[in-house]
């Protein structure tokens, strides 16, 4: 009886070490499998994440388009202050001024204005 008993433990336990054989021998295969997907995934993160290097170059382009943007309107800006101080100095170029944006004459002169062309109509 106590051979019987023995026999149907034994079996088990041989396949269980078998088992654990099988995988004590795997196990470096295992490890690079794991190494593989944890680097693939991490790869992914680095590229495609919410951080990453396609987020970054998006981020330098509109970085590049604000500094255009910055700088030409710092031009206009200095532009736009040469015309306040020859407007604030200059009687030519107040007179210029106001001669073009309140049609304003000296005496004597007469200003032609010419017809504006109608818009062309559809043809028949």
């Amino acid at each position: 009886m106590a051979s019987a008993k023995s026999s149907r433990i034994a079996a088990p336990l041989a396949w269980i070490r078998s088992q654990r054989d099988r995988v004590f021998l795997n196990r470096r295969r295992f490890a690079t499998a794991a190494a593989g997907v944890l680097a693939l995934g991490l790869g992914y993160h680095v590229v495609f994440g919410q951080n990453g290097l396609t987020v970054y170059q998006q981020k330098r382009m509109n970085a590049q388009a604000l500094e255009q943007q910055v700088n030409d309107l710092s031009r206009e800006n200095e532009d736009l202050k040469g015309h306040v101080d020859r407007l604030q100095k200059d009687p030519d170029a107040i007179e210029h001024q106001a001669r073009e944006e309140l049609h304003y004459t000296r005496p004597g002169e007469v200003i032609y204005t010419l017809p504006v062309k109608p818009a062309s109509t559809a043809k028949r």
